[in-house]
């Protein structure tokens, strides 16, 4: 729970107003000093602290418009407790539309960090000790990378009890079972004791509407159930759960050409796609091993023998 005064990055953060502070990251070799805004809504009242990050890939864009847009909808104006917002948290990926930290590492895999290793392993690191300790919850926002197009879904661990609850409220489309990965985000706060959501929808270098919908619907859910705002808590349908699933790989090189709707039900033999040369002389059909939900598409042109294409829930 928060308590009055609220300090952050070494900064006493004032009731009722809004703060931004600036966690330095480095500074580029022409000394031009790169940070990351950290936005700070701390009401009057006290009560959790709440945690949304993005950016984390700095090509993946659908959840840094999450963000914003629950910014821009005064979302993250809490009545009770505290609302962090860092939209861009890898911020020079964001700069220059790539994945990875300037030293080709993946800032998801150098959690908790060090004070002294690679770039990426620091910055892991200040995050690590300045910040993740004064929080309860977080919502971390995801998309597929590449050209792989995720139905909006919630991750978390099947023994998680909390993250499910919570996962349940923030009713996306699916829920899927996954283990923490070494090294990541999730897994250092996991450890920490703070509850954690996964949010993955859509693909990197978009601002899909209907991802973005589902993001921000779904933060509103869980800020409600919290009481960190007030409002009635949306559910439509209940969602899909995924606990087992497996990824359909390219049986031939060639054009891929995408036949299913992404996040529909299809039955054993249905065909998911064509795999064709552009010579008009080989045509090959993706068929469906077994019963399941389609919840992640990849959506590359051309592929190779063993790529990744159709990732499916198994189904008994």
């Amino acid at each position: 729970m928060s308590n009055k005064p609220f300090t952050l990055l070494g900064k006493v953060i004032p009731e009722g107003k809004r703060t931004v502070i600036d966690l330095k990251v480095a500074k580029l070799h022409t000394r031009t000093p790169i940070n990351v805004p950290v936005i700070i809504e701390h009401s009057t009242n006290p009560g959790p602290v709440v945690l949304l990050l993005a950016g984390i890939h700095g090509d993946e864009t659908n959840g840094v418009g999450i963000i914003r847009e629950i910014i821009d909808q005064k979302l993250n104006k809490p009545q009770k407790g505290t609302i962090i917002c860092i939209p861009v948290f890898n911020i020079f990926g964001y700069l220059i539309h790539t994945r990875e930290f300037p030293d080709g590492r993946d800032l998801n895999r150098m959690f908790p960090g060090t004070q002294n290793g690679s770039l990426a392993s620091q910055f892991a690191y200040q995050f690590s000790e300045k910040i993740a300790p004064f929080v309860d919850y977080v919502i971390d926002f995801h998309t597929g990378g590449g050209l792989r197009d995720n139905i909006a879904q919630i991750r978390c661990n099947k023994n998680d009890n909390k993250g499910l609850e919570l996962a349940k409220i923030f009713n996306p489309p699916m829920i899927l079972f996954s283990n923490n990965i070494i090294k990541s985000l999730r897994e250092t706060l996991h450890k920490m004791g703070k509850t954690v959501l996964l949010f993955e929808g859509g693909k990197s270098y978009e601002l899909n509407p209907t991802i973005i919908n589902e993001g921000v619907n779904g933060t509103r859910n869980v800020l409600i159930h919290l009481g960190l705002i007030q409002g009635e808590i949306t559910v439509r349908e209940k969602p899909i759960f995924i606990k087992k699933s497996k990824w359909i790989r390219a049986s031939d090189s060639g054009m891929l050409k995408v036949v299913v709707i992404n996040g529909t039900f299809v039955k054993k033999k249905e065909v998911l796609g064509i795999i064709q040369d552009p010579f008009g002389e080989f045509k090959k059909k993706i068929y469906a091993p077994f019963n399941g939900y389609v919840f992640c598409i990849n959506k590359t042109p051309i592929v190779n023998k063993g790529d990744a294409l159709f990732h499916l829930s198994i189904e008994d």
